[in-house]
């Protein structure tokens, strides 16, 4: 039954997503308001999606708090990356310049407000990501950072990447961290995506000028607040 759910929203969420992009061009020609409407749909219909054909639902724990700050999460699953959008004001993720490069909607994830990051592109590449992410947040803007670096299984604790403590110290925001567990239902391994409940756990805002070995050590384990059983 799961693979016939999965076979069923792979037709239904892929197929509409061309016609999606296409609208979402079209309303970039307009301006970035009708543009975002397009992409708050879009993600709308992923959530929808999830639900109501994969069966999966969503938990959030704590309170989602207002204001500008570095989200820093967890990453799973590619479900998160984006139902943020629903989640969140109108966030600017980071995320792999790999998915720049799809037609259509990588142009799209750009304009939109991702920041881009190309590991193997060397000082250069790193001086155009912080130029990218300072335009995000003179707009008022959250980024949305996955300090781990990559997708990676339940239960799996890797460091954080250096990139996360240098955009905390260079651009001074509050650090949001986020536990989410959604390995479970959307496997990193594998196509098929099962019933459940993703769970978002959202810690308070931590201050801006920690150490760096603070920082670290805080986001690193409220992020994996729910590796190890539930506190």
């Amino acid at each position: 039954m799961a693979a016939i759910r999965t076979l069923l929203f792979i037709l239904l969420f892929y197929g509409l997503t061309i016609p999606w992009v296409m609208a979402a061009l079209i309303g970039a020609a307009l301006g970035d308001g009708p543009m975002h409407n397009v992409i708050f749909g879009w993600v709308r219909f992923h959530r929808w999606c999830a639900r109501w054909i994969l069966g999966i639902r969503v938990r959030i724990e704590g309170a989602i708090p207002e204001g500008q700050y570095l989200f820093a999460a967890k990453h799973q699953a590619m479900f998160e990356t984006l139902d943020f959008l629903n989640l969140l004001d109108t966030p600017a993720p980071v995320l792999k310049k790999e998915l720049t490069a799809i037609p259509g909607w990588g142009w799209l994830a750009t304009r939109y407000g991702g920041i881009a990051v190309d590991r193997a592109g060397g000082a250069a590449a790193m001086r155009a990501m912080l130029k990218r992410t300072r335009a995000v947040l003179a707009d008022g803007r959250s980024v949305v950072i996955f300090p781990e670096g990559t997708r990676v299984l339940p239960g799996e604790t890797p460091p954080l990447q250096a990139g996360f403590a240098g955009l905390y110290k260079m651009f001074g925001l509050p650090v949001v961290p986020i536990a989410i567990e959604s390995g479970h239902v959307w496997p990193r391994k594998g196509w098929i995506k099962y019933p459940g409940v993703v769970t978002y756990r959202f810690f308070d805002p931590i201050p801006t000028g920690l150490p760096r070995a603070e920082i670290e050590a805080r986001v690193h384990a409220e992020i994996n607040s729910l590796e190890s059983g539930r506190e």
